[in-house]
């Protein structure tokens, strides 16, 4: 070893119980296959009339899927401890939660002035 230099050759030699096999390339390619169909379905349903008065919603619905699957596969949480989700999640939940409050406060001052 070299005067100085730091031994880092323990941290890749631990394992965590908490992991588990990655997912292999025909998973991700499969993953990949469902987000381009997703992707194709909210682009359809941009264009179908019927659809108009439930449209944002469904978008969103589409829109949180597409989310998960790549915060699950391509973010490897899906393979990552308990811990790393509940770290990723709970700021999530709570920053929907401001969101969707300040989207009713700001809904709420329009229907007052109109």
């Amino acid at each position: 070893m070299i005067p100085g230099q730091v031994d880092m050759s323990h941290v890749m030699q631990t394992s965590d119980a908490g992991h588990q096999a990655h997912a292999t390339v025909r998973t991700y390619v499969k993953v990949a296959l469902v987000l381009t169909a997703v992707t194709a379905i909210e682009v359809a349903a941009i264009y179908i009339r019927a659809l108009t008065p439930i449209l944002i919603p469904t978008l969103l619905v589409l829109s949180l899927a597409k989310f998960a699957l790549v915060v699950l596969f391509f973010m490897h949480l899906r393979y990552d401890s308990r811990v790393l989700s509940v770290l990723f999640v709970g700021p999530l939940i709570i920053a929907v939660a401001i969101i969707l409050s300040l989207i009713a406060l700001i809904t709420a001052a329009f229907m007052v002035r109109a």
